[in-house]
C-alpha cells in the first residue's frame, strides 16, 4: 500500500487563501478598533452628560442660596423697621406720660384723684390708656 499524499497545492491557491486570511484579519482588527473607539466615545459622552448635570445642580443651588439670603435679609430689615417704629411710638407715649405726670404733680389737688393706666401692644402700634380716678 502506498501512503495517501495530498495533491500539491498551486501557488495561486496559496496566495488566494493567504489573501482571504489577511482580509479577514484586517476586517477583524478594523471592527475591534471601531468598537473601542465607539466605547470610548460613549464613555466620554456619559461623563460629559454627568458633568453638565452636576454644573446645573450647582447653579440651581447657588441661585437658591442667593434667593434665600436675599429673602432673609428682607425679612430682617422689615423686622428692624417694625421694631424701630414701635420703639418710636413707645418713646412718644412715654414722653406724653412724663409730661402728664409732671403737670399732675404740679397741681394742688394731688390727693384728689389717682392715675391708672394700662398698655396695649399690637403688631402695628402701641396704645396707653390713662384714667383719672376720683375717690
Amino acid at each position: 500500500m502506498r501512503p495517501n499524499f495530498p495533491d500539491p497545492i498551486s501557488t495561486e491557491e496559496v496566495e488566494s487563501a493567504a489573501t482571504k486570511i489577511q482580509a479577514w484579519w484586517h476586517g477583524t482588527l478594523a471592527r475591534r478598533t471601531l468598537l473601542h473607539a465607539a466605547l470610548r466615545n460613549w464613555i466620554i459622552q456619559c461623563w460629559w452628560r454627568h458633568t453638565v448635570v452636576r454644573l446645573l445642580q450647582r447653579k440651581r443651588r447657588a441661585a437658591l442660596i442667593t434667593y434665600a439670603d436675599r429673602e432673609r435679609a428682607v425679612v430682617k430689615l422689615q423686622s428692624l423697621v417694625r421694631m424701630w417704629r414701635i420703639h418710636w411710638r413707645y418713646c412718644q407715649v412715654l414722653n406724653a406720660i412724663c409730661i402728664i405726670q409732671c403737670h399732675w404733680k404740679c397741681q394742688n389737688c394731688q390727693t384728689c384723684a389717682l392715675l391708672r393706666g394700662h398698655c396695649i401692644v399690637t403688631a402695628d402700634h402701641l396704645q396707653f390708656h390713662i384714667e383719672i380716678i376720683n375717690p
